[in-house]
């Protein structure tokens, strides 16, 4: 942010307490925001490390990203034990180091939690696929319900026909297009 900027004026004469009380969120407010970021920490009674039970309104013990930020730190920078380090951050030896795994492949995004549900296809593996595409080779004219059936009768599989048709769409939008 700039200091030109109309949030930054006159506040040269203020206390950085006064600029936090400013700036940050209402509490309820920064929950929400926490929530809807996946990022709202579900035991925040569970940390103990003086810089979050200190007082200091910028540690939000119900922020998990700074949390595991703030856990990784100690151990990197100030030298700190994992075991003991990870117990004050109110995480597991094995949690600390799948969070120390996922800031090194993918920085600070890593630390949010992964998204609920499912990653991919379950039913419509790579050789389903490729069934289907074998058949729509033969057939370019063959209906998706038609489809269906036959995944069906072949895989013992009942799968909706949107998700034949996404199946395709993503096999022939990848250049994997059968000759005619």
């Amino acid at each position: 942010m700039m200091l030109t900027s109309p949030t930054w004026r006159g506040i040269i004469g203020q206390s950085w307490t006064d600029l936090v009380e400013v700036m940050m969120p209402h509490p309820d407010d920064k929950s929400a925001v926490l929530r809807a970021a996946r990022a709202l920490n579900a035991r925040p009674q569970a940390v103990v490390d003086p810089a979050f039970t200190s007082g200091d309104p910028f540690f939000d013990a119900r922020d998990l990203v700074q949390v595991k930020y703030e856990m990784l730190r100690r151990v990197q920078v100030e030298g700190q034990a994992v075991t003991t380090t990870a117990a004050a951050f109110g995480f597991s030896r094995p949690s600390f180091y799948a969070a120390q795994a996922a800031w090194q492949a993918a920085g600070l995004p890593g630390l949010l939690p992964a998204r609920p549900g499912p990653r991919g296809g379950h039913k419509l593996t790579a050789a389903v696929v490729a069934f289907l595409v074998e058949q729509r080779a033969c057939d370019p004219h063959l209906p998706t319900a038609q489809l269906v059936a036959l995944v069906q009768e072949r895989f013992g599989l009942v799968v909706h026909r949107r998700s034949i048709e996404r199946a395709l769409a993503r096999h022939t939008k990848k250049g994997r297009r059968t000759p005619p």
